[in-house]
């Protein structure tokens, strides 16, 4: 829960603090790329950590990092050390680390629900997150919040600790072997892709095509929260006891596609709090399901490095999405988001459609 809190603080925080320091907007796509590197790299590393040593370790690993980043940052006075700020990020991963609690604590046909309930915390964590980061520019509250966090994971469940290597990359690309798990994976990176570009885009587009202030920012991002709430808490669970995991798989994409068209249209902020309801949906969904699928199509000890590299997807849009979204919103304005976004999910509908990817479908007692 705090974790999701500071995060979304300090996505708030960063794009205004950036520009407090001059930092330009191809600057700023470095910072971003920076982090996403970090991020990129520390997924899989992570998720290896948590199989080996357990979750207790991997969690306050976690809020130890984030708490050294959050430091960093309320002192980056110069841009360097803002850049600097970044570094430990490599192994801020709390989100996989609280997955990794549910996956080990629930049977496989109760996995996607719970997965769905722990959205819970990410929407409030954007509600109050982006609030307050809206309504503080001032980045010296920040580590305060992370090292309480710290204190309180120390109490975290504990899981065993196996002898092998966490920097083993042959045994992290091994789990891609595994039947369907590649299929999944390519679907997951490439449905979200251009809607992420977008959002990494977001706190400038917010400021230059939506003419919005940091505080009306923040309270568009809890508006997101309020969204991401009611979708993981009430909508996924039923749907998941209904619906088969491939047949979700592809309502997201189909979801995902229409997203794309509503974005190529989009011309005011209120037009994008309306098309943020079938956003969000589609975002929630599909990570929820992937996530789940992912984790039944490995070895329940191997759960861990899959989380992981689920979680490498975001980091891998911050990577390349600072550069691909800076020329599509510099060449092409805000709807060529949009537009890529339906091509992208229209043809990955039509590989879902075609294409029997073989899934461990568990049904809910």
């Amino acid at each position: 829960f705090k974790v999701c809190i500071c995060s979304f603080l300090q996505g708030q925080v960063v794009g205004y603090l950036a520009k407090s320091l001059s930092l330009d907007s191809v600057g700023f796509g470095y910072l971003q790329t920076t982090f996403g590197v970090l991020q990129l790299v520390g997924g899989p590393i992570f998720g290896r950590f948590a199989d080996q040593f357990g979750t207790r370790a991997a969690l306050i690993l976690s809020c130890a990092s984030g708490s050294a980043f959050f430091l960093l940052m309320s002192i980056s006075t110069s841009i360097p050390l803002l850049f600097l700020s970044r570094l430990p990020a490599v192994f801020m991963h709390g989100l996989p680390g609280a997955q990794k609690v549910i996956t080990d604590l629930t049977n496989p046909s109760q996995r996607a629900d719970a997965l769905g309930k722990l959205g819970l915390c990410f929407g409030i964590g954007i509600i109050i997150g982006s609030a307050l980061g809206g309504s503080l520019r001032v980045s010296c509250f920040l580590p305060l919040t992370y090292i309480n966090t710290v204190l309180i994971n120390m109490s975290s469940s504990v899981g065993s600790s196996q002898s092998a290597s966490v920097f083993s990359i042959r045994e992290i690309l091994r789990l891609m072997k595994f039947p369907g798990v590649m299929e999944v994976f390519i679907v997951k990176v490439f449905a979200g892709l251009p809607i992420g570009l977008f959002l990494i885009m977001f706190s400038i587009i917010s400021m230059d095509f939506f003419g919005l202030e940091a505080v009306e920012s923040g309270y568009l991002m809890s508006y997101f929260g309020v969204l991401q709430m009611v979708v993981q808490g009430l909508v996924i669970g039923k749907l998941t006891n209904n619906c088969s995991e491939r047949t979700l798989l592809r309502l997201s994409v189909f979801v995902f596609a229409g997203v794309g068209l509503g974005m190529a249209l989009m011309r005011t902020v209120w037009h994008y709090c309306i098309i943020a309801v079938p956003l969000v949906f589609a975002f929630s969904m599909l990570g929820t399901i992937t996530d789940s699928i992912l984790t039944k199509a490995v070895p329940s000890s191997d759960t861990g490095t899959m989380l992981g590299i689920c979680a490498s997807v975001q980091p891998l849009t911050r990577t390349v999405g600072p550069t691909i979204g800076g020329v599509l919103y510099k060449q092409f304005g805000v709807s060529s988001f949009g537009y890529l976004q339906l091509v992208v999910n229209i043809g990955l509908f039509v590989y879902l459609l075609k294409n029997k990817i073989p899934l461990r479908e568990v049904k809910s007692q």
